[in-house]
């Protein structure tokens, strides 16, 4: 229904601005993120998702475009309200949150407060599609949340190979084959090291 809104910055809070347009004030709900790239200029837009509860209408404020998508990305999440997705872009930007949903970095997504586990793997299980297809990223492969790839990289570092190189190796080996095991890690590693 509202787009952006265009005008005069009257108030900035962490968690709200307002913005004087036409006259009206216009009280915009906003992320951390937003918070931190809005300067004291006094003209300003941002780009608006508007909220109807059956007691309020809420204004929520994004500085970019990407940032609005996520969020309505996140709050069509079973579980995930405004409040919710919010919060988890204050926490981290749009594209740590994109690159956390798109190599199914679950325990970086639990990080945010407020999220639990079963929260982060809905997220992770409803968004992955839409963010690989809408931005165009390249299926990742899990980072942290990834212990036989954890494990495997200890012990190759423990038998004498550098860490980068390692990385590199391990992660093809998961891409090809997912379901690996550590020690048929380690023994595919060992041969390509």
């Amino acid at each position: 229904m509202i787009s952006h809104i265009s005008g005069r910055l009257i108030e900035k809070n962490p968690t709200d601005v307002v913005i004087e347009c036409g006259g009206v004030g216009y009280q915009i709900h906003i992320s951390l993120n937003t918070y931190s790239k809005i300067s004291s200029d006094e003209q300003l837009r941002l780009y608006t998702h508007l909220i109807v509860r059956e007691d309020s209408h809420t204004l929520y404020g994004f500085y970019d475009k990407t940032e609005r998508e996520i969020f309505k990305l996140l709050i069509s999440v079973s579980g995930i309200g405004a409040s919710t997705a919010r919060t988890m872009l204050s926490s981290m930007d749009p594209v740590q949150l994109q690159e956390a949903i798109a190599s199914n970095d679950v325990s970086a997504i639990q990080s945010v407060k407020g999220i639990g586990l079963k929260t982060a793997q809905r997220v992770v299980i409803d968004l992955k599609d839409k963010i690989l297809k809408i931005y165009g990223l390249d299926e990742v492969v899990a980072t942290s949340d990834n212990t036989a790839r954890d494990e495997a990289l200890s012990a190759l570092e423990v038998l004498g190979y550098a860490r980068k190189q390692a990385e590199k190796v391990v992660a093809k080996i998961i891409k090809n084959e997912p379901g690996l095991n550590v020690e048929d890690i380690i023994k595919h590693a060992l041969k390509n090291l």
